[in-house]
C-alpha cells in the first residue's frame, strides 16, 4: 500500500503543476559537497500533526496548498514517503527528529529526549555559539526540546528555545481577553485549557525582557505584534523571522502547530490550519530568499511530524487523530529546497523520518554520533 500511495502522489503532484517531466531521482549521481557555499545555514520547519493526502496532494485538496504545488514543490526535491516508526505523540515525535533516533518518553512529559539532539552535534563539532542555533516551538511542552542529558552533550551545547506562547502570556500580564486568549490553548490533544507560562509576573517580565532585547524589540512592540496576530502559527513565525533579521542562526528549527486542531472534530478548521501552514511556508522561504545572510547558502526542509488516521481505519477517528499507526498516520513526505537541490524531482523510494538529523549533519559537516537514519543521498 505505501508503494502505491507514493505513485499516487507523485501523480498528484506532475497534475498539479504540470510538471510532465518531472525528475525521477531512482538512480542518479549524488551532488558534491564542494558545491556548497561557505557560511551554510539550514531551516527545518515540522509540523506537529500532519496534513492527509485527502486534504493535500489529492485532487480534491489541491486547493488547499497553492503555495506549496506553485511555488515551493517545483523548487524542490520531493520525498513521496517518509515512514515514522515511532511514537504518534508531538512532542516525543518532534524530538525523535531533532535527535534521529526514536525517543520512547511519555509524549506529555517535560522531559529532554534521551538522545542527543541535531543542536547539540552542531555546536559541538563545529564550535557553534549558542546563538546560532534556535528552536521556535508551539507550546509549553516542547521547553526541554533543545537538548538532552546524554553525558558529553547536554544544555550548554544546545539550542535557545523559544516558546511563543509564553511570551504573549507574559506580555498580556496574565490578563485575559477574547482576540487573542485561544492562541495560549497549549495542547489541542487535551479538553482542558492548559496555561502556557508558570511562575508569577516576575518570572513573565524578566521573560518578555530578555526576548525583547535578543529580538530589538520594546515590550510594547512585541505586545502590538503579537496581539495583532490570527494564530499560534503566525505567532511563530513572525518570532522566527525576528530571529532571522537580528541574529541570523545557521540552525533554525520551527514547529508549526495549528494543523493539530483537527483534534477538535472541526473540520473547517483543520483545512483552515493547512492553508495557513501552506502560506506560511511560503512566506518562510521569501524571507530566507531575500535575506542577503540567507539568500543562497540556506537549505530548508518542510515536513509533518506525522499524518493522520484514514477514514476506513477501525478504532480511528479519521482526520481527527492519529492513534491507529496505519498507513495514513505514518506516512508523510518532505520537500527540500536550496542550493545544490534539483528542483522539481521527486523521490519516490521509502525513506526513514529518522534520515533528517543524519541529512543535516552531512549538509552542516558534524557527525551525528547516536542517529540511526542515514543521510538522503539525494539531497546531497
Amino acid at each position: 500500500m505505501g508503494a502505491k500511495r507514493g505513485w499516487d502522489r507523485r501523480e498528484f503532484l506532475r497534475t498539479a503543476i504540470g510538471a510532465a517531466t518531472a525528475t525521477s531521482l531512482s538512480g542518479f549521481l549524488p551532488l558534491r559537497a564542494q558545491q556548497l557555499p561557505r557560511g551554510q545555514k539550514a531551516v527545518v520547519v515540522t509540523f506537529g500533526g500532519g496534513a492527509r493526502d485527502e486534504e493535500t496532494f489529492a485532487p480534491e485538496g489541491q486547493e488547499n496548498i497553492p503555495h506549496m504545488l506553485s511555488e515551493l514543490i517545483p523548487q524542490s526535491t520531493f520525498f513521496t514517503q517518509v515512514i515514522n516508526h515511532g511514537i504518534l505523540g508531538h512532542y516525543v515525535a518532534t524530538a525523535s527528529l531533532a535527535t534521529g533516533a526514536y525517543e520512547t518518553f511519555n509524549n506529555f512529559a517535560q522531559t529532554p529526549p534521551d538522545n542527543p539532539t541535531v543542536f547539540e552535534y552542531f555546536r559541538k563539532d563545529l564550535k557553534r555559539p549558542a546563538h546560532d542555533a534556535w528552536i521556535v516551538a508551539p507550546s509549553n511542552g516542547f521547553n526541554r526540546i533543545g537538548a538532552s542529558d546524554r553525558r558529553g552533550f547536554g544544555p550548554e551545547l544546545g539550542a535557545e528555545v523559544l516558546l511563543p506562547k509564553q511570551l504573549l502570556a507574559a506580555a498580556m500580564g496574565g490578563k485575559s481577553g477574547n482576540d487573542y486568549e485561544h492562541l495560549l490553548r497549549d495542547n489541542y490533544e487535551s479538553p482542558l485549557y492548559t496555561s502556557a507560562v508558570g511562575g508569577g509576573s516576575g518570572s513573565h517580565d524578566a521573560e518578555i525582557e530578555k526576548v525583547a532585547d535578543i529580538l530589538k524589540l520594546s515590550v510594547d512592540d512585541f505586545t502590538s505584534h503579537a496581539r495583532s496576530l490570527a494564530s499560534p502559527d503566525e505567532l511563530s513565525v513572525f518570532i522566527a523571522r525576528q530571529l532571522m533579521r537580528q541574529l541570523s542562526p545557521s540552525l533554525l528549527w520551527i514547529t508549526l502547530h495549528d494543523i493539530d486542531i483537527a483534534h477538535s472534530g472541526a473540520y473547517s478548521l483543520y483545512l483552515d490550519g493547512i492553508r495557513r501552514s501552506d502560506r506560511l511556508c511560503s512566506d518562510i522561504w521569501k524571507a530566507i530568499e531575500t535575506d542577503p545572510e540567507y539568500k543562497g547558502k540556506t537549505t530548508m526542509f518542510i515536513l509533518p511530524d506525522f499524518g493522520r488516521d484514514s477514514d476506513i481505519s477501525p478504532g480511528g477517528n479519521g482526520f481527527q487523530h492519529h492513534r491507529t499507526g496505519d498507513a495514513l498516520s505514518r506516512t508523510t513526505w518532505m520537500m527540500v529546497l536550496g542550493p545544490g537541490v534539483r528542483q522539481n524531482a521527486v523521490v519516490d523510494r521509502p525513506v526513514d523520518s529518522l534520515d533528517l538529523v543524519p541529512t543535516l549533519g552531512s549538509l552542516l559537516g558534524f557527525s551525528p554520533t547516536y542517529a540511526k537514519g542515514s543521510p538522503l543521498r539525494e539531497v546531497l
